[in-house]
């Protein structure tokens, strides 16, 4: 998407990042986040202090939004993290493409040397393909870690990339 911008969210996107992150918490396919949270305790997760929130919008609305983060503490801590979200209409738009392109910058100017991703669900074939396609590799396969509404237990990828 050319005519996408994407800058740091502020409180007034709460509202499109509520819009966005619902569905997604409430199918319980992609996040290991309680599918029950409401509005205020899933803002104020996707804003906590730790968080460097990003949203992406084209001229009319909040496409997506992310954030990164140090993965772990102390000697951990030059390592990134994040979680990506894409609001269902406009998937297929290169909105997280975009996001995840956008973070490995932002991350390396915040100096970050690498991006990890801890739990990325197996089943979830349009993250993984993303993820590899952005120069992510799978570093590790956690068997059945993730409670699936549909299919059960499922594997989570543990995906790596240097920045």
């Amino acid at each position: 998407m050319t005519d996408l911008l994407i800058r740091p969210a502020q409180s007034r996107d709460h509202d499109a990042i509520w819009t966005i992150l619902e569905p997604i918490l409430r199918a319980g396919e992609a996040y290991a986040l309680p599918r029950d949270w409401d509005r205020a305790r899933a803002l104020a997760y996707w804003f906590s202090p730790a968080h460097h929130v990003f949203v992406a919008q084209d001229a009319d609305a909040v496409l997506g939004s992310y954030y990164i983060r140090a993965n772990q503490l102390g000697a951990g801590d030059h390592v990134a993290n994040g979680a990506y979200a894409t609001h269902p209409m406009a998937r297929g738009r290169g909105v997280a493409r975009a996001m995840g392109l956008h973070s490995f910058e932002a991350a390396r100017a915040q100096g970050f040397t690498a991006m990890q991703f801890n739990i990325v669900v197996a089943t979830n074939t349009h993250a993984v393909a993303l993820w590899t396609s952005l120069g992510l590799r799978e570093v590790g396969r956690l068997p059945g870690v993730f409670r699936h509404p549909v299919h059960g237990p499922v594997d989570a990828l543990v995906m790596h990339r240097s920045l």
